[in-house]
């Protein structure tokens, strides 16, 4: 079984190699001390999220492409994502959700928010202002 903070730091190591900088000048950029830097990349040390985003700005690759970069070596081969516990409501009967992620079948993805326009109602807004509704 693979740590997620070996597979973190590997990853990070991967970066800064791929870009030939050395760990004194990804510490200085990231305000992170040589030995810690160190001790994360070989995984011995658990990163915390502000210090992640911290190496993640020095060597100018987002946190999430990181994460996402990590998660799919994690899953290994396949990389598919397998749910934990199939979802059920209150009388244990599974929901949809659940039926979907036995099935295989992708969900649709859906909007968080919506734009809604108002133009009869916006007086004293510009023609064609919208607001967001969740």
């Amino acid at each position: 079984m693979t740590l997620l903070r070996t597979q973190l730091g590997t990853t990070l190591r991967g970066h800064r190699l791929r870009q030939r900088r050395t760990l004194r000048d990804v510490s200085g950029a990231a305000r992170v001390s040589l030995g810690y830097l160190s001790e994360v990349e070989r995984g011995q040390k658990e990163a915390s999220s502000e210090l992640l985003a911290s190496i993640c700005d020095a060597l100018d690759v987002e946190l999430a492409d990181l994460l996402a970069e990590v998660s799919l070596r994690l899953r290994g081969e396949d990389g598919r994502v397998r749910p934990l516990v199939p979802a059920a409501d209150a009388a244990g009967v599974p929901t949809e959700e659940a039926a979907v992620a036995t099935s295989g079948e992708q969900p649709v993805a859906e909007p968080a928010l919506a734009l809604v326009g108002a133009p009869g109602r916006a007086a004293g807004r510009a023609s064609g202002a919208v607001s967001l509704a969740a």
